[in-house]
């Protein structure tokens, strides 16, 4: 939980609700098809149960947040832009809803899916 002062009170935005908008963010992104899982533990919890912030992972150093993205992109886009689009559209997001300060999005891309084969 990251805690802002306000005038009235504290304000606690939970990792799972910045994680929630990286996710959502990712996904709106031009040639991400999806979000894969970080590691098989969390590839296995997900087939259980299926998670919404699945493929984000929200660290708090010194400067920021520290956020780490595993999309999946969609074949015969170029990878370099659309990771840059995604990590600029994340970290404008989050700072603007949240106010809080993004000094990394990490984008790892785990994949790629072809979309439509004709």
């Amino acid at each position: 939980m990251e805690k802002k002062p306000n005038l009235i009170g504290n304000i606690y935005i939970s990792h799972r609700a910045i994680a929630s908008i990286a996710y959502q963010s990712a996904l709106a992104s031009y040639g991400v098809v999806g979000l894969a899982a970080k590691n098989l533990a969390e590839g296995l919890t997900q087939a259980l149960v299926k998670d919404p912030i699945l493929g984000v992972d929200v660290r708090l150093d010194a400067e920021g947040l520290i956020i780490d993205l595993y999309i999946i992109v969609e074949y015969g886009v170029r990878i370099k832009e659309v990771a840059s689009s995604v990590a600029e559209s994340a970290k404008y997001r989050i700072e603007q809803v949240t106010g809080m300060v993004v000094s990394a999005v990490n984008i790892h891309v785990r994949g790629l899916r072809v979309s439509d084969p004709d």
